[in-house]
């Protein structure tokens, strides 16, 4: 602990007796000064030696001042750098260092800008691979906020969270990080989140994945990074086995993993730029697990709204436990209604309601009336890297502005799961759909093949608004096309 002086302690102890010495000292120097000037004076050459000692007693005095003072700077000189010493972690509080006193004079630094950059890449399992990695990046000015080593038979994985100066490349870092021994290395812009450590993280996503059963594949893409989730059933459409089913304690092959499905079928994520290591493979087979043993479960919260005409309607969540709802709503609809939908034969409808009702390939939003009947469906489905919504409304309730609704709460569950995209497979007739993808206010991006019209919403592009509230009871219902 460094030992703090006040300005009130610091000071001499002050007594009388030294008062009274200097008093009498005084007294004897006029004394003997009177008696020496008095003789000098009567001699024959009197006032030349009186001129001789008030010069030679000037001069005395100008030497001590100058030893005094140059004695002084040298006592109080700061201790070299690397002295040993208690008092050379000390600095006197009145007299700044001669660093602190050029500062003082030039204008204040702005700090340089930089950037985060999570960066894995592989070193030989040898004594200093990793301390001469770690002495490249200090030269290249790279703060290292993260590291985690993933051991593997050949050679460790490192993957490192990076704060870099702005103008420092992927190449350049990539380049030097080759020249210091590293090899496969992958480098991806970062954000804030990745400040997060791993053992927070993981347990963020246990805690959403337990709450949500969809939450199992988004949960799986942000615990891997970058990475392609395909849900592929036991079964097809038509009935048949597909020959996917993956063992219980699934298979790790270099950029594929291959996990066991809880609900029949097989979870295949891949990765083709950069290998899984057994702790990812580990870490998401915990959460495959872990979404096993709970079973089947959605979010309780819904909205009740209420239409311009006055009917109030109910939007939650559903999964596979509203089949039988779909069907009889599918029923009730008109051959117009499902082909806008499905694109195809009106027949194969209900073939395709379990997998669209599974939490495995997305969520999916139910409108409900108040006796509890099914009137509206939306999907947003997990498409590989990219996400589509998919609308349809009961004839009888179309135009009255559910489908708009259900399209806003799909894009803002897009956004707040990190999707840069949306895209809808209709048609060209379909004016309600095309009304509402506009209503988005988003930029829009159309392609037509063979009367097939595909709208694809950028995300990424609009500027991030918080997803829209389930608490506000009695919402009206903007109406639409649709």
């Amino acid at each position: 602990m460094t030992d703090v002086t006040s300005s009130k302690t610091a000071r001499r102890p002050h007594h009388w007796r030294h008062d009274l010495i200097e008093l009498a000292a005084l007294f004897t120097a006029v004394v003997v000064a009177d008696t020496i000037a008095k003789t000098i004076v009567k001699g024959p050459d009197g006032q030349y030696l009186l001129v001789f000692s008030a010069i030679a007693l000037v001069a005395t005095a100008a030497f001590h001042t100058w030893w005094a003072r140059r004695h002084s700077h040298a006592s109080h000189a700061p201790p070299p750098a690397g002295a040993s010493g208690g008092d050379t972690g000390e600095r006197s509080a009145t007299a700044p260092t001669a660093a602190e006193g050029d500062g003082a004079e030039d204008a204040p630094r702005p700090p340089a800008e930089t950037v985060l950059w999570r960066m894995r890449t592989t070193v030989e399992d040898t004594p200093g691979s990793l301390a001469a990695l770690c002495t490249v990046l200090a030269r290249l000015g790279v703060d290292i906020l993260t590291l985690q080593t993933h051991p593997l038979a050949r050679g460790t994985v490192d993957e490192f969270l990076l704060r870099a100066p702005a103008d420092l490349s992927a190449q350049a870092l990539a380049r030097e990080t080759a020249a210091a021994g590293g090899r496969d290395t992958w480098t991806e812009r970062a954000d804030a989140h990745d400040l997060v450590d791993t053992p927070t993280r993981v347990l963020g996503l246990a805690t959403r994945t337990a709450l949500d059963a969809a939450e199992l594949p988004l949960a799986l893409r942000q615990l891997l990074g970058r990475c392609t989730l395909h849900s592929v059933p036991a079964l097809s459409l038509t009935g048949r086995p597909t020959g996917e089913q993956a063992p219980v304690e699934g298979v790790l092959e270099e950029t594929v993993m291959r996990l066991r499905d809880p609900h029949g079928g097989t979870l295949i994520v891949e990765r083709p730029y950069l290998p899984f290591t057994p702790t990812e493979f580990a870490r998401a087979r915990a959460l495959v697990e872990l979404d096993a043993r709970l079973g089947p479960r959605l979010p309780r919260s819904q909205d009740v709204l209420t239409l311009p005409e006055g009917n109030e309607i109910t939007v939650r969540r559903a999964d596979q436990r509203d089949l039988r709802a779909a069907r009889a709503m599918h029923d009730r609809c008109s051959a117009r209604t499902l082909g806008l939908r499905y694109h195809g034969p009106v027949g194969d409808a209900d073939r395709y309601l379990d997998h669209l009702l599974s939490p495995r390939f997305g969520r999916t939003l139910a409108v409900q009336t108040t006796s509890g009947r099914l009137v509206a469906l939306g999907h947003l489905l997990w498409d590989g890297d990219e996400t589509e919504v998919a609308l349809m409304v009961e004839d009888d309730w179309q135009r009255r502005g559910i489908g708009s609704e259900l399209l806003g709460r799909l894009v803002a569950m897009a956004e707040e799961a990190g999707c840069e995209s949306v895209y809808a497979v209709t048609q060209a007739s379909n004016t309600g759909m095309v009304a509402a993808m506009r209503a988005l206010q988003l930029p829009l991006d159309y392609q037509i093949e063979e009367g097939t019209l595909v709208i694809t919403a950028r995300l990424a592009a609009a500027p991030r608004q918080s997803p829209r509230s389930p608490s506000r009871p009695h919402e009206e219902v903007r109406p639409a096309e649709r």
